[in-house]
């Protein structure tokens, strides 16, 4: 439960926290070592290990995130590709709910991504998030990913709020931890960010499994 009249600014994470992580995980773990195999003439379980093992190279790092970084190294237009699948995009349930209840609430919504700009571009386009935000940084902005606590202080720079009276939902725990270095007090992971996958148990971060259990008006049907 959140004291929500101490609330003034909730920073939102998008893949796996307002969107459903279904799309970037078939996205990067099917799709893309499909089109990977099909470029450089591999066979697929091939161009599967080779893009793990290159992922797993630079995992962590603002180049993971950086779909330029990506179409360069594979020779592929990375932004395309994810076009082909771009109607699998969507909102978590009632994400939307919860969003409008804020702004109705008059909080300020702060949408915090590790996405790269292009990659949130075609995730606007596909839905309505924009028209729920008051705020949007990617951490592309500043070359930093959300995992580095100094990430949190060019943050600020950029979207002034009071880590005090800040509320902050993410589905990665590095993230998380981030931020509670920096001193964020309400900190919130998500207990099932893909939809088609088991939903995680509670380790060092309260979990929500539904907007309601921080905000229970919105969600009682």
């Amino acid at each position: 439960m959140v004291a929500w009249d101490k609330v003034e600014t909730v920073l939102l994470d998008m893949d796996g926290t307002l969107l459903d992580l279904y799309f970037d995980n078939h996205f990067w773990l099917e799709h893309l070592p499909l089109r990977y195999a099909e470029q450089h003439a591999l066979e697929l379980p091939k161009a599967r290990e080779q893009l793990m093992q290159h992922m797993q190279r630079i995992e962590g790092t603002i180049d993971w995130y950086c779909l330029d970084y990506w179409s360069e190294a594979l020779q592929l237009d990375i932004p395309v590709l994810k076009r082909e699948v771009s109607h699998l995009i969507g909102f978590r349930p009632k994400a939307e709910t919860f969003l409008e209840a804020l702004g109705q609430a008059g909080k300020r919504r702060v949408l915090v991504t590790n996405a790269h700009r292009d990659s949130l571009a075609i995730k606007l386009e596909r839905t309505n998030l924009a028209a729920y935000l008051d705020g949007v940084v990617s951490s592309h902005d500043v070359r930093l990913p959300k995992e580095n606590v100094v990430f949190w202080s060019a943050m600020q720079q950029a979207q002034a709020f009071d880590p005090e009276t800040a509320v902050l939902i993410d589905d990665t725990s590095r993230v998380l931890r981030a931020a509670r270095d920096y001193g964020i007090r309400h900190l919130f992971g998500v207990a099932q960010p893909d939809s088609r996958q088991q939903a995680r148990a509670r380790e060092e971060f309260d979990l929500i499994e539904c907007f309601d259990q921080v905000m229970p008006a919105i969600c009682q049907t």
